[in-house]
Parts: C-alpha cells; structure tokens; sequence
C-alpha cells in the first residue's frame, strides 16, 4: 500500500502512510478528522490554517510542528519521524503573510514519494531550486485575494514542475466555500492535478 492523501478542501490536506500513520496539514475545512493523529503540521497562524481541535483524537506520541517550531532560529527547519522527513520551505511574501511567520512543506515519504504544499504565498525566491527536487505532487495556493492569483500560481507550479501540480486554497472563506470547482478548472499549469474536496487518492 502507497501513501494516501485525502483532499479534506480549501487548505487541509490529510496523509496516511504505508506504516498507517496519519499527518494533517492546515487542518480547517471538510471532513475526515476521525482517524488519530500522529503528526500534525500548521503552515501559519490564521484561523483558517489552526483548527487543530477538528482532530478528535491523537497519539500519545503526536507531534504538533507549527511555523514557529520550522523556522525556529531564523532559518528553515527539517523533522526527522521513522514514516516521513518534514522539511520547511519559503512562503508568505505578500501583504498577507511574511515571510518571517509563514512556511510551506516538503513531505519525503519512506517510498520515496514527494509532496510539496506551498501554505499561503505569493512566488518565493526558493521555487527555482525546487525544480531539482523533481517532486511528485506540489500544491499551489491560488485564491487570488489574500494570495497568489491562477496565472502567478500556474507560473510558479511549471516554474516547481512537479509531476503533479494541484491547486488548493484556491478560493477565499469569506465566500462560504471550501472550493471553487469552476476557478480550478482555470488553473492552467502543465501536469494539472485538480482534485476535489473529500477525495481520496494514492500517492
């Protein structure tokens, strides 16, 4: 059994690995939040990204990596487990969100499968050395309002050039809505992944 992701919508992300532990990113929207814990990781501190409560239950041993805990020391942070390496990357850069208390995450699981989620940003300067990661799956941030629009986040995601690229975050929660079906249809990059809220699939 690979890595499955469960799309939850807007941010939130849900990972369970082959060794059936289970990671939530950003957790916030839809449902899915019944499996235990055992890593939770938070890109920033805006309500939309901190909803940590959803997960009912957690493992004794759950580990909780915030923004501050990745770039603690001024710097860019990795998190060794024994089912996947965390690594934080640039984000932020916009009026919204600083690069100073905004990061995004690169997950390498033990298959050696790897997912880029970018948190809330505008194009970073580190996107470019993304490219030689040659990452598996990268997710793009493109509400438009509080962060990059579709054209900046299609240039980004062929600037990552993963072998998926998916769009997320991709409308404001002021609309009422966890995703916007028609705006990710318009998310024009190569190797468009679009997947939809309470979706699951294998890695």
């Amino acid at each position: 059994m690979g890595v499955k992701l469960l799309y939850q919508g807007h941010a939130s992300v849900r990972f369970t690995t082959p060794q059936g532990k289970v990671i939530y990113v950003d957790p916030f929207a839809g449902e899915g939040y019944d499996l235990p814990a055992d890593l939770i990781l938070i890109t920033h501190s805006h309500f939309d990204h901190t909803a940590v409560e959803k997960i009912r239950f957690k493992n004794p041993d759950c580990r909780i990596v915030t923004f501050k805990e990745a770039l603690a020391g001024g710097k860019h942070n990795s998190f060794e487990f024994s089912f996947v390496k965390v690594e934080a990357v640039e984000a932020g850069n916009n009026r919204n969100h600083s690069l100073k208390d905004c990061v995004g995450y690169i997950l390498t699981f033990t298959d050696g499968k790897t997912v880029y989620l970018s948190g809330d940003t505008s194009t970073t300067a580190q996107m470019e050395a993304l490219r030689e990661r040659k990452l598996d799956y990268a997710f793009f941030c493109c509400d438009g309002v509080y962060n990059m629009d579709l054209d900046e986040a299609a240039k980004c995601a062929d600037t990552v050039a993963a072998s998926h690229s998916v769009p997320y975050h991709v409308t404001p929660t002021d609309t009422g809505k966890i995703f916007d079906e028609k705006r990710a249809a318009r998310f024009n990059a190569k190797n468009k992944l679009v997947i939809y809220p309470a979706t699951e699939i294998e890695l």
